[in-house]
């Protein structure tokens, strides 16, 4: 007999021999790579958890290959005794997610029909129903570096955008959680000149703030690193949230990530970086009146940038972005009386900060604080989902954390506990529908708003702004005109896509070609930048046609699948890739049958890490193309894989 017959026959007098025999045994892991203590928490019953955990060689810090720990198998068992053990006495957090972002919580809820004890457990120990809980992120793919403002009861964000255009989208929600893009700060091509900057620059960290009816937002527009000027400052405003916004107003001071803050006396500040600095504005927000003097540098002083000043209480609160933008990320604050006074680190410093390495949710940081209409707070802030540990595949999420007041004056996120996976909503579900405006009694109609929005026309851009006629939308039929340039030119102009916003997904769509040109192309792309890419679609080589799929990495360019099929002009291929991680399947649709093309098994140059050419630290996107033909779309259809 071993373990596993141990376990599965509930024999905690066998498990205990086997252990005595063999004291590493519990160590073991099946075909599956999970280990045998979670099995015994699975299979072997509540007296034969207490055993593992008291007195066997396991480590209660253990993960499975899918970052799982043992109370999502001891959920799996059924036993709640062995659940609220694990809880209360091991320690065990119902709300670590795994690499899916898949909780403890998570599994309860799917299995409440066989076991509700469970979940009514798990309910009453975090302290609030699963239906009014949200996950994180709370805004999937490319949005980093958040800004977020509440005006009455609306709540405004922006984030980067860099190269692409439109330029620094305007979120709007009414719940916190559920967000939808309403417009751009920058949507005139002729105000910036994107055309000759490299993927990676561009507008940098935008700042969203709202004064005496005017909204303003600001940013750095960062350049190439040629010439003598690399950033710049940009600030535009208008009276509504949404736009149109005006002309861009220039502040020629160097640095990244302003802000705007406006005091009780009317005077208004822009902040920037190194650390904190602050500089005097013109009321009309179109000039600088004062040289940039530095508030405080940073309590970490590593790479301290996105500050923030709250006013409250009789304190000057300046919050900072420090460590850098990868793991050792964080959200620091310090206060004063006075504006330019002297600031005091907080003795809770970092108060967001990710210090478990096995969590899903890393890289947390540039944080800015929002209230609710009665007086609750929050903090958006940006994290990473690394795959395997590494890969930053989505880039830069946006999450969401309460942020409460310690008796002395001091706000802390999530308890000091870091970023969470699943969390108690602002609004109930209830509320959410009503302010979403939904009725009825299905709260699956908020996720199908959810995705609605991702894949709105609002949320689709184009690398750098395109010409005039380049790009043709009307409700889900597109048309792209494709030039000579192609995707790996910055000159290219006929790349239309939107953020990758699930780790799996499938996309499908139909394309028809006006003309079949020599060495053109049109199809799906899953893009990075111009360094970094995929196309899958009909290609035209010495006059024969070609379903294909091409990578660009870096500076080679490789044709991974090539086979020929005979296409007419103006006749519909369907095309889809279903991607699982870094895993791409490319198939054929033909009916209601799909035909696997190709399958690539890395594409690990869709990610910042992917390969170290210029700045890198945006997003996977996936869209569509064309190259030197007029290319037709319709039947687009996005689907995240959930799990």
């Amino acid at each position: 007999m071993d373990l596993l017959e141990a376990f599965a026959r509930q024999s905690l007098e066998d498990v205990k021999e086997l252990l005595i025999l063999d004291p590493n045994g519990i160590n073991a892991v099946d075909e599956n790579g999970i280990p045998y203590a979670f099995l015994g928490a699975r299979d072997g019953g509540f007296a034969i958890v207490k055993y593992i955990v008291e007195y066997s060689r396991a480590s209660m810090n253990l993960r499975d290959l899918k970052q799982r720990n043992i109370l999502h198998y001891a959920v799996e068992s059924g036993v709640l005794d062995s659940v609220k053990y694990l809880v209360e006495r091991v320690g065990m957090n119902p709300c670590d997610g795994d690499v899916d972002l898949v909780t403890s919580f998570d599994l309860a809820k799917s299995r409440e029909d066989a076991h509700p004890e469970i979940l009514a457990y798990l309910e009453d120990y975090v302290g609030f129903t699963y239906e009014d809980s949200y996950h994180n992120p709370i805004r999937s793919g490319m949005f980093p570096d958040p800004s977020i403002i509440r005006v009455g009861n609306d709540y405004y964000m922006v984030n980067s955008s860099f190269i692409f255009f439109p330029c620094i989208p305007i979120s709007h929600s009414v719940d916190l959680i559920h967000w939808k893009i309403i417009g751009y700060a920058v949507t005139n091509p002729d105000y910036v000149d994107l055309d000759s900057l490299e993927g990676g620059r561009g507008f940098w960290a935008a700042d969203i703030s709202y004064h005496e009816g005017k909204f303003a937002i600001t940013a750095t527009y960062r350049l190439n690193d040629t010439g003598r000027v690399f950033r710049r400052q940009m600030i535009v405003t208008s009276d509504r949230p949404e736009g149109p916004y005006s002309a861009p107003s220039w502040i020629e001071e160097d640095g990244i990530d302003p802000s705007i803050f406006w005091d009780d006396d009317g005077r208004v500040y822009m902040l920037l970086n190194r650390g904190a600095r602050i500089l005097e504005l013109s009321r009309d927000l179109t000039k600088q009146i004062s040289p940039a003097t530095l508030l405080f540098y940073g309590d970490q002083k590593r790479a301290p940038e996105g500050p923030h000043l709250l006013k409250k209480d009789g304190y000057y609160y300046l919050f900072l972005a420090e460590g850098g933008t990868g793991e050792g990320h964080r959200v620091t604050v310090q206060r004063s009386k006075e504006l330019m006074g002297l600031y005091e680190p907080c003795p809770y410093n970092p108060i967001l900060r990710q210090w478990d390495d096995a969590q899903t949710i890393t890289h947390s940081g540039h944080g800015m604080p929002v209230d609710t209409p009665d007086g609750r707070w929050y903090m958006a802030y940006l994290a990473a989902r690394p795959v395997d540990g590494k890969y930053t595949l989505m880039g830069r999420e946006t999450c969401l954390d309460p942020m409460t007041w310690t008796a002395d004056g001091w706000p802390i996120v999530n308890g000091l506990h870091g970023p969470s996976v699943i969390q108690k909503a602002p609004y109930s579900v209830s509320e959410q529908m009503r302010l979403n405006g939904i009725t009825g009694q299905d709260p699956h109609m908020l996720q199908e708003i959810a995705q609605k929005n991702l894949d709105d026309a609002l949320a689709w851009m184009t690398p750098r702004a395109p010409r005039p006629g380049t790009i043709e939308r009307l409700n889900d039929d597109i048309t792209i005109k494709g030039y000579e340039e192609d995707l790996h030119q910055v000159l290219c102009r006929s790349v239309y896509v939107r953020r990758q916003s699930d780790l799996d997904f499938k996309v499908q769509v139909k394309v028809s070609l006006d003309q079949l040109v020599e060495g053109g192309s049109a199809g799906l792309t899953c893009y990075y930048d111009e360094n970094t890419y995929l196309t899958f679609g009909c290609f035209v080589e010495q006059g024969k046609t070609y379903l294909g799929i091409q990578e660009q990495i870096g500076e080679d360019k490789k044709t991974s699948f090539w086979e020929a099929k005979r296409i007419q002009e103006k006749e519909d291929v369907s095309l889809a890739i279903e991607t699982h991680g870094f895993v791409r399947d490319f198939y054929l649709m033909e009916g209601e049958q799909k035909r696997l093309l190709h399958r690539l098994e890395n594409v690990y140059y869709l990610c910042d890490e992917g390969i170290k050419m210029g700045k890198r630290f945006t997003g996977a996107m996936v869209g569509l193309y064309a190259h030197r033909m007029i290319a037709h779309f319709h039947g687009w259809n996005y689907e995240g894989l959930q799990h």
